[in-house]
């Protein structure tokens, strides 16, 4: 499962941080700070998430 949740998260982590940072710049956040916050933050939420969808798919 740990496999799994690893190429999920690489995944995961890549789309959310992503979206976080686009997200970001639609507020008119330009500044390098808020860019990397956001990013951060994608990648920290990416764990709980991978960690779900790899759970629901081992034991599918």
């Amino acid at each position: 499962m740990f496999r799994l949740f690893l190429i999920l998260y690489t995944l995961a982590a890549t789309v959310l941080a992503g979206s976080a940072i686009i997200a970001a710049l639609t507020m008119n956040h330009f500044d390098v700070r808020s860019i990397i916050v956001a990013a951060l933050a994608g990648v920290v939420v990416a764990v709980p998430v991978a960690w779900t969808i790899a759970k629901k798919l081992s034991t599918a």
